[in-house]
């Protein structure tokens, strides 16, 4: 008996996988617009390969670097002039349909690189904080659209604390936060179906 249900098992398993109507791998690239916690919106690329487990759930991994404008500086009148965040993560979605418009919700965690920050105050520049690599995550929701792709998330990055020196205010603390939710738009090759 153990031997029969076992060979049903993997039956199932092999006509399963054998059954997905869309191919194995894709890879998205694309463009979007980043609007962080702190500072002005900006600017972020990125490349994403993934594979598919079965026509509903995805797994992948995403590459990314965003560019934000100026943020203040705590405790003084001064912003930074731009910053920047650049991401390795692995994530996976779900697929809620297997038609042409295929919505999905979906999560990622990884490693966060925040490049350092500098700024100019009375002609010094003052280094605001180094560069870091820090663990963070994110939730996201979004839809494919044949091998259009349009998602936002929203990428939790723990804050950053630093004690800069400046001119004319003493020595302050500035705590930065990183988080920004990430607009993105895209095309993808592969993972189409059959």
């Amino acid at each position: 008996m153990k031997k029969i249900i076992l060979l049903a098992v993997v039956v199932l398993v092999f006509s399963a996988a054998d059954a997905q109507d869309y191919k194995k791998f894709k890879v998205g690239i694309g463009l979007g617009y980043g609007v962080p916690n702190e500072g002005s919106g900006g600017v972020l690329l990125y490349l994403e390969p993934m594979y598919r487990i079965t026509d509903q759930i995805a797994a992948g991994l995403r590459i990314e670097s965003a560019a934000f404008l100026g943020k203040p500086i705590s405790g003084t009148p001064y912003t930074t002039s731009a910053f920047g965040v650049g991401s390795y993560t692995l994530n996976g979605q779900y697929y809620f349909s297997n038609n042409t418009f295929r919505p999905f919700v979906g999560a990622g965690f990884g490693m966060f690189t925040l490049a350092a920050a500098s700024a100019d105050i009375g002609g010094s520049n003052v280094n605001l904080n180094a560069a870091a690599t820090v663990f963070g995550f994110y939730p996201r929701i979004g839809f494919d659209l044949g091998h259009f792709n349009l998602s936002i998330d929203y990428n939790v990055i723990p804050s950053q604390e630093t004690t800069v020196s400046i001119g004319g205010f003493g020595t302050t603390t500035t705590t930065s936060n990183y988080s920004y939710i990430g607009f993105r738009i895209g095309g993808s090759i592969g993972g189409g179906k059959k």
